[in-house]
């Protein structure tokens, strides 16, 4: 039918804009578009005429001034709008790729495709492109346009090789048939006047089917090949068919293991560990979308672990895990895996499977970070969360992984399509060329954008799965590669050309780390206290939760106590065993806070934000407590952390054994005497943030007593320790770019 323009519809040009637009809607419900025009429809019925008339005259006034920018085919507007209208969002944790950033990934992604004949369309048409959590599709779609960019270089015609894009090379699936439709949409207007006989864009089950089982979308193809996808619902969001119930048609998708050269995805990362919404029935929040009943959401989670077996999911790295082996698993060796993922990829505890099979099963790994705060630090939009892009080859069979990665950490989010393309040439001209992570604190090749310096790239390992790639989201290299050094034993300060040696250790190899904190109170934990308010004279204090103001010395007082169940006396005897002087700091925010140990007086329990640590050697108490706090001990700490969200910090239990400390054991009784007497002078002293580290002239003096009074050091090395300082502080994931105080009183 022929479809009236919006003027003639519901602009001033009608005289009746509610009955006309939905006669035309209905209209384009003959063509399809019904997961979209069907629910605008019954929007629109709810209305009177005379407010209808007002709502439309508005909303094609508002359509005329976006048409009027040149924008009206935007696959950015209509991503950022429509991920705003989701309502399950919180639970599906998806979000819209920026138009650059989706460029960004997919030029580095396309480029890495070997064998390919840019100029054959026939070659074009072989290849196997997948996103199994696309969206809207901006990822699919600058695929498509880096695709028929270089198949127009070549001498090929763009036009030409539409119909076999869309119906045999790209394939896109989502649980959201709003979505799935404007992939279509978006795909399509690349070459609108060229038609296509079929396409693979898919929307998935999930949820409670019609045979009792449940699905979980996409990730039901770690189970087989092919899925039949979601047809006939009674939910208007969710109908799939071009005239809605009477002609929706239940497919089969087809999505082969090992027969995709390139998978690229921004996969959801909703956690089943995380319970948003306990009170109201939500306890498996990775499967709470679509007001799904708890017992299916318990049924879908059993699902996920039945379909993780053999896979690097974790629960608490969430769904974005499960979705990795999947793209994986589909993969052809040689093929391309492109992915955006919440940056506790990089060093995250949970996500150690993932780094193992990266490490592993690929090589050409390069990892794309961002040294900025706020929103500015991820690839998605309306995220405050930190993302990182990690794109590898897969190897064949006879191949093995050299064990490296490309570290590409950038200034600032790519703000246009030129940018995005200025990085990857400086990506692809460092390979080989730029410095190494343990080639010492020389910095990295710098990517430019014209004159302006766009971040820095270096070549780093990637076979350290468990310790967590360090080297990325830092604006500045010479700081990770001397936090690198610190963590293998070495001293190697910007401007020194050789290292000096350090007695570096885990901690877990030193100490103990106590009990952890569920099992002091938690019932379902045989939890043998009950936390109360603190007490100068408390049997058994507990340091527990945060509070700046009142942890600026590195002595500090029990926040709590604890009182024991009666018939429990013997377990919190056990518990209370576990108990010690010195505590680590798990949620350390740079910005307000100013410690990384903290020592109590008395023995004392440690919680949940201050876990304690026990030692067989007392003294070594009074040692770890002054060299946590120095700026040595902020740069191990801060390396071995996960750095998330802006100027903050945090370390889980199972990373605190791993993290690197002086190793005192090795200390001699001198020495021993010396932290000491470091410890008594400075029980008293106030201590700034630690992002202000390089201007706090208490955490000077403490550097200087323990680099050279306690490790015997030279003053030199004691001003490097201070450059480096200078350093640290200038990082972003430290100082949250938070504004410093004025230099009054702040001067060394």
């Amino acid at each position: 039918p022929h479809i009236k323009p919006p003027a003639q519809v519901c602009g001033y040009k009608s005289t009746n804009p509610r009955d006309d637009t939905w006669v035309t809607w209905t209209e384009i419900l003959e063509i399809n578009y019904w997961p979209i025009f069907d629910i605008a429809r019954r929007i629109l019925e709810e209305f009177p005429a005379g407010y209808a008339a007002t709502i439309l005259r508005g909303l094609e006034y508002t359509a005329a001034q976006v048409a009027a920018t040149g924008v009206e085919n935007s696959h950015d507007l209509t991503g950022r709008v429509f991920q705003r209208l989701i309502a399950d969002r919180k639970y599906l944790a998806t979000f819209y790729t920026r138009p650059e950033s989706a460029a960004l990934l997919a030029r580095l992604a396309v480029a890495r495709l070997e064998g390919v004949d840019w100029g054959d369309a026939a070659a074009i048409g072989n290849l196997r492109i997948g996103d199994f959590a696309c969206g809207t599709g901006a990822l699919l779609s600058a695929v498509y346009d880096q695709i028929a960019a270089r198949h127009e270089r070549a001498g090929g015609d763009a036009e030409a090789i539409h119909p076999v894009m869309m119906e045999e090379a790209l394939y896109g699936c989502d649980v959201m048939p709003s979505a799935v439709h404007i992939t279509s949409a978006t795909l399509s207007g690349a070459q609108p006047e060229v038609g296509f006989a079929k396409s693979r864009l898919y929307t998935m089950p999930y949820g409670r089917l019609s045979d009792g089982s449940v699905a979980i979308g996409s990730l039901e193809f770690l189970a087989a090949e092919a899925q039949i996808t979601l047809s006939n619902f009674s939910d208007p969001a969710r109908r799939t068919g071009g005239n809605g119930d009477e002609a929706s048609a239940q497919a089969v998708a087809e999505v082969p293991d090992a027969g995709f050269d390139l998978v690229i995805m921004n996969p959801p990362f909703p956690s089943n560990t995380k319970h948003y919404d306990a009170d109201s029935g939500v306890l498996n929040a990775a499967f709470a979308a679509f007001d799904i009943s708890q017992a299916d959401q318990a049924g879908m989670a059993e699902r996920m672990k039945e379909l993780a077996r053999d896979t690097v999911y974790h629960g608490h790295a969430g769904l974005g895990s499960a979705f990795v082996s999947l793209a994986e698993r589909k993969l052809k060796p040689g093929g391309i895996m492109a992915l955006v993922l919440p940056f506790t990829a990089i060093n995250g505890a949970s996500w150690v499977k993932f780094r193992e099979l990266m490490a592993g099963q690929f090589d050409d790994i390069a990892i794309v970070s961002i040294a900025a705060n706020g929103r500015d630090m991820s690839f998605s939009a309306d995220t405050g969360m930190a993302e990182c892009l990690v794109i590898g080859r897969k190897l064949g069979p006879e191949e093995n992984s050299g064990g490296r990665g490309t570290f590409i950490s950038l200034r600032e989010r790519p703000g246009n399509f030129a940018e995005a393309a200025e990085v990857v040439k400086a990506v692809l001209t460092a390979n080989g060329g730029s410095w190494q992570l343990e080639e010492g604190p020389f910095g990295g090749a710098l990517a430019r954008c014209g004159d302006t310096v766009m971040g820095e790239v270096v070549d780093g390992p990637v076979d350290r799965s468990a310790e967590g790639w360090g080297i990325a989201r830092i604006r500045d290299a010479t700081v990770a590669q001397t936090a690198y050094a610190l963590s293998t034993g070495k001293l190697w300060l910007p401007a020194q050309v050789t290292p000096l040696d350090l007695p570096v250790a885990p901690l877990g190899q030193v100490g103990a780390l106590g009990v952890h904190d569920s099992m002091l109170t938690l019932q379902s934990h045989k939890g043998p206290f009950i936390k109360e308010q603190p007490s100068r004279t408390a049997t058994y204090p507990s340091l527990c939760n945060h509070n700046a103001k009142r942890e600026t010395r590195i002595i500090c007082e029990p926040d709590s106590q604890m009182r024991v169940r009666r018939g429990m006396q013997r377990r919190a005897a056990e518990l209370w065993a576990t108990a010690g002087r010195v505590h680590i700091n798990r949620d350390f925010t740079f910005g307000s806070q100013a410690l990384s140990i903290a020592f109590t007086e008395r023995d004392t329990i440690g919680g949940r934000e201050w876990p304690n640590i026990g030692f067989d050697n007392r003294q070594f108490d009074y040692a770890l407590a002054v060299w946590g706090n120095s700026t040595l001990g902020l740069l191990a700490y801060w390396w071995h952390s996960s750095r998330q969200q802006s100027s903050k910090a945090s370390m889980t239990r199972l990373m605190i054994p791993s993290l690197p400390i002086l190793d005192l054991r090795v200390l001699t009784d001198g020495q021993l005497d010396m932290a000491r007497e470091i410890f008594e002078e400075f029980r008293d002293r106030e201590l700034l943030p630690a992002y202000l580290a390089d201007a706090d002239p208490n955490r000077a003096l403490l550097d200087r007593r323990v680099v050279c009074d306690l490790l015997g050091f030279e003053d030199g090395v004691y001003e490097g320790v201070r450059r480096l300082a200078e350093k640290w502080c200038a990082e972003p994931s430290v100082n949250g770019g938070k504004a410093r105080p004025g230099d009054a009183g702040l001067a060394l």
